[in-house]
């Protein structure tokens, strides 16, 4: 079904709008403080499928379903264990994702048939009341088509969504601009699945023993299931110039310690004089006007072997 996809200003009556619409079991774009979310009623197996749909997603990718309260955590969940309670006291409503033990309540294609559920508590402030209004979660992906960059205004979703979901939400530039951090959730430790909002040394704040799963840092064959969106799938692929840079062989060895004394993870890479680094650089939620970099180093790729 082709709509004509409308922006609309996130004042009580649209929202009420809106989650008329959720229950119905429509799509509708929802502002949160990191990307701007395609929401569907997490409960519902085929108002999930037009999410597929609409993104043209892979269905064994989870998606994240999103809560305005702590009441609403039980019917998602067989257990909350200690470590997600603290970490819930102190990271939500925030960019921080956790995955958990699903209850029977959330459907398999909710999960990406999996047993878990990853569930997050939006801070913004429109995309809680519209969960609120609905009365139940909310599970939404970044709304843009799989493999697009996430949409950070109403303007973006527009333009991927345009004639594939009836309603997009307003609620101004998202504060963030990157997608939360998604963690597994133990009784006695966390491991990172997707880098984003709450940094690592953040999380450790908070609990001592945090992991790096090896679909953080290595890429993931195509048939291996993964419990967290972003770990498999082409993600943020933006249509962006691209700038060539060179140096002497003692600006390059200064560049890559610079780089090494500030990393956020230590990958056991390193580079030599000659090698070829692709920098990207997004920006973070920490330090004003600060910058996130992402350094890889060009590899020879084996014939026959997919993985570099």
């Amino acid at each position: 079904m082709a709509f004509h996809t409308i922006i609309v200003p996130p004042d009580t009556e649209q929202i009420k709008k809106a989650a008329v619409l959720l229950q119905a079991g429509e799509v509708v774009g929802i502002p949160t403080e990191t990307v701007y979310g395609l929401a569907a009623d997490a409960y519902n197996p085929d108002a999930i499928k037009k999410i597929f749909l609409a993104k043209g997603r892979p269905q064994d990718n989870p998606l994240i379903v999103h809560i305005d309260s702590m009441e609403m955590l039980p019917e998602l969940v067989v257990a909350i264990p200690d470590t997600a309670r603290r970490l819930a006291e102190k990271f939500w409503p925030g960019p921080l994702t956790m995955i958990l033990p699903k209850s029977d309540r959330v459907p398999m294609v909710t999960t990406g048939n999996l047993d878990t559920v990853a569930i997050r508590m939006p801070s913004h402030p429109v995309a809680r009341q519209i969960i609120h209004t609905c009365g139940f979660p909310l599970a939404a992906p970044s709304a843009n088509l799989s493999g697009s960059p996430s949409p950070t205004t109403a303007e973006h979703v527009k333009k991927d969504m345009d004639g594939r979901i009836p309603f997009i939400i307003n609620g101004g530039e998202c504060e963030i601009g990157v997608e939360s951090t998604v963690i597994a959730v133990y009784d006695n430790h966390v491991r990172l699945l997707r880098p984003g909002g709450i940094t690592v040394s953040m999380l450790r704040s908070c609990v001592d023993n945090v992991e790096i799963d090896n679909g953080v840092l290595h890429m993931i064959a195509n048939d291996v299931q993964v419990s967290s969106p972003g770990m498999k799938y082409k993600h943020y692929a933006p249509k962006a110039k691209v700038i060539i840079l060179e140096g002497s062989r003692e600006e390059f060895a200064d560049y890559v310690s610079a780089c090494q004394a500030r990393a956020l993870y230590d990958t056991g890479i390193s580079a030599k004089y000659g090698d070829k680094l692709l920098t990207l650089s997004t920006c973070d939620n920490i330090t004003d006007n600060g910058r996130l970099l992402v350094i890889a180093k060009k590899t020879k790729q084996n014939r026959g072997n997919k993985n570099p």
